[in-house]
């Protein structure tokens, strides 16, 4: 899995057993390779790409994914031999299902020639071909393995909820989180704020969060997903105005991602609350959620805070593997649930 913030590539090794009542899993591996500067470039966004960048890109960046694949197998002493398949996000360049598309690189005939091992990819197309947001997808992996909590919050790049209402499973990208918090702390010469100290530490500008509340996004009804186009032309041009330092934007970013967070949670309800993702590590972060919603959340142990959501892209690649659903309309919009990816091999 790969996501928006662009800190690595995160690899689990899972197991996935099916009883006669529910899904069960174990993680027997799992690693971060962070990329590296170069990467970093690579995979950032950009307004615009010449389709020949974006096909040298995504081979590239298949091969690469081959290289820490096969370090992973090398780190852990894994015999390839005892994989069913992989199962690979890539990641991200573009998405915009309302004008029908979503795009991520990582070729997965690169990546299964040159691993031998089955590959199962590309799970977001089908869905907006179908109609719907293509994301958020991990909700399908909350249903089956952590049915135990009222929702899952992950925050990551972007922050999302996965919930069930009135017998259907529900989710949505909620607000921009590590995505533009760890860029001004790179401003910083830092690679996030650690814990959210330094957003604790500085004034809220009220003037920018009243802006940024007032987004027309957060108003609108689900399914919806958010993209890195999305915050560059409706997010970052409220904040270019207030030309105000990194470390007052850390904390009326912290304040604002908390406050739509603990609206989100108030709304629909929620208590029992299963936290993951990066910004779980981002003590000021929770404490401001806490606060403004009165729930106490659950953070697990550190392996699932890390690894959650490319545990259930694994789980997704298993699904497709046994030609099940593992795509849900309720989420994402779409005409139908359906078994999206393509696979290779």
């Amino acid at each position: 899995m790969s996501g928006t913030s662009l800190d690595g590539l995160d690899i689990v090794d899972a197991l996935f057993e099916k009883t006669d009542t529910r899904w069960t899993y174990r993680i027997l591996h799992a690693s971060t390779y962070p990329y590296t500067r170069e990467w970093q470039q690579k995979l950032t966004f950009k307004e615009s790409w010449l389709a020949t960048e974006i096909l040298e890109l995504d081979v590239e960046y298949g091969l690469y994914l081959a290289q820490l694949c096969q370090k992973f197998l090398t780190d852990f002493q894994i015999n390839p031999s005892s994989l069913n398949i992989i199962a690979s996000h890539g990641h991200t360049l573009f998405h915009q299902p309302e004008k029908g598309y979503t795009y991520q690189i990582g070729n997965g005939p690169q990546l299964h020639s040159r691993l031998n091992i089955t590959t199962i990819g590309n799970f977001r197309t089908q869905d907006v071909a179908l109609g719907g947001q293509g994301a958020p997808l991990v909700p399908i992996g909350d249903q089956y393995l952590f049915p135990q909590y009222d929702a899952c919050l992950n925050l990551g790049g972007f922050a999302n909820i996965s919930f069930e209402k009135n017998g259907s499973r529900m989710a949505y990208d909620i607000c921009p989180l590590n995505y533009v918090l760890n860029s001004e702390a790179q401003k910083l010469g830092l690679d996030y704020d650690d814990q959210g100290n330094i957003a604790r530490q500085n004034e809220v500008d009220t003037e920018l969060l009243e802006k940024l509340s007032q987004i027309s996004f957060y108003s609108q009804s689900p399914p919806k997903s958010l993209g890195a186009e999305w915050v560059q032309s409706e997010f970052l041009p409220l904040v270019a105005k207030a030309k105000l330092p990194p470390e007052v934007l850390l904390s009326t970013y912290t304040c604002h991602m908390a406050r739509q967070i603990a609206e989100t949670v108030k709304v629909n309800g929620l208590k029992n609350i299963l936290v993951t993702g990066g910004g779980a590590f981002n003590t000021f972060l929770l404490e401001s959620i806490s606060e403004s919603s009165g729930i106490q959340l659950t953070i697990p142990e550190a392996q699932l805070i890390n690894f959650k959501e490319a545990l259930i892209f694994a789980f997704m690649g298993v699904l497709k593997l046994r030609g099940e659903n593992n795509v849900l309309s309720s989420v994402t919009g779409a005409s139908g649930d359906h078994c999206s990816g393509i696979i290779y091999g």
